[in-house]
């Protein structure tokens, strides 16, 4: 099997950036949950403390000025302080972290990408209401199993989210949307009026969200129109699987992914290679990249065993070709060294 190990650099600098990551991604979580901004307004010669909710404007009296009304305030103003002053923290040491990350050559994702999964991260989203899927979650497979994957994946210039079919409430407890979430980060943001499951700004670059039919009657409104494909419904089985990586930038930042577990995706990839309406080349690839992953949970991943209780859950066709790969596999270790 082509597979080269990391060292232990490459281990600890791993382990160092997923720590640096989730500190950073706490602070910003707890600035989003305090209230916008507490502020003074004068109204008939009297000053009033005012919460502010949003960037709006939006906010609610507190009361007019006092001793407790000032504690208040000075309360609100220091912590809030202390959480920018981690999130910058968080930000620098994430920097120089990033910039190891690149020249030790270790799994990465497109910038663009990870930009969007921070930001799906801070809200709650990301793992809940959306997993990554396609050839963007291969880094967090290499991460998993150890090593780098010495096969080329080929990684697409787009972005595919699915949908899990759970909702996450924002502030206001309204269901957050990811289109929603795209347009808060760059107003060039539109959907795609001939493919209306895609999202595409300025920049060219698309997102797109696909579905299992099994779950999108409970997609909120406002969303992207998502991709129906039947064979999603295997990406939602199993366990989801997670880890940190690396953007490729030159301003390169950390970003959690969260995929669908390896072994549904190995499946899936090797059905789709089975498709005859598929472009050739991509089914050479997904045949390529379904078999090698596989291989690569069955070597180095223990936390996916191929075991009984999982092997009885395959459902057809998948466990057609799950057979057959056993019986390749099995054949392959009967030969001598």
């Amino acid at each position: 099997m082509e597979f080269l190990d990391f060292t232990n650099e490459q281990l600890r600098v791993i382990a160092n950036v997923a720590m640096q990551y989730d500190g950073y991604v706490t602070a910003r979580r707890e600035l989003d949950a305090i209230p916008y901004s507490h502020k003074w307004h004068r109204s008939n010669g009297k000053q009033y403390l005012y919460e502010i909710r949003n960037a709006r404007g939006d906010g609610k009296s507190l009361g007019p000025r006092s001793a407790e009304t000032e504690e208040i305030k000075l309360t609100y103003d220091v912590s809030k302080e202390r959480i920018r002053q981690r999130i910058e923290s968080g930000r620098e040491t994430s920097a120089v972290s990033a910039k190891i990350w690149r020249s030790l050559r270790l799994p990465s994702v497109a910038h663009e990408a990870a930009k969007i999964l921070v930001e799906l991260d801070t809200r709650n989203m990301l793992g809940r209401s959306l997993l990554v899927v396609g050839t963007n979650a291969f880094a967090v497979y290499e991460i998993e199993a150890g090593g780098r994957f010495l096969v080329g994946w080929d990684a697409t210039e787009d972005f595919d989210l699915a949908w899990t079919g759970k909702l996450v409430l924002g502030k206001t407890r309204v269901p957050q949307t990811l289109f929603g979430l795209l347009k808060d980060m760059d107003s060039t943001w539109t959907i795609n009026t001939e493919r209306t499951f895609q999202a595409r700004n300025a920049r060219a670059y698309e997102v797109d969200l696909l579905s299992a039919p099994s779950v999108r009657a409970a997609l909120p409104r406002g969303e992207l129109s998502p991709l129906l494909l039947a064979e999603q419904e295997w990406l939602l089985l199993g366990t989801p699987i997670e880890h940190v990586v690396c953007s490729l930038a030159a301003q390169s930042i950390p970003a959690r992914i969260v995929a669908p577990d390896p072994r549904w995706m190995a499946l899936h990839k090797m059905w789709l290679a089975r498709q005859t309406k598929r472009a050739a080349a991509k089914r050479r690839k997904d045949a390529r990249q379904g078999a090698y992953l596989l291989k690569a949970v069955q070597a180095r991943m223990p936390r996916f065993p191929l075991d009984t209780e999982f092997v009885s859950s395959i459902p057809e066709p998948l466990a057609t070709i799950y057979r057959e790969w056993q019986a390749v596999e099995l054949n392959f270790s009967h030969l001598p060294n």
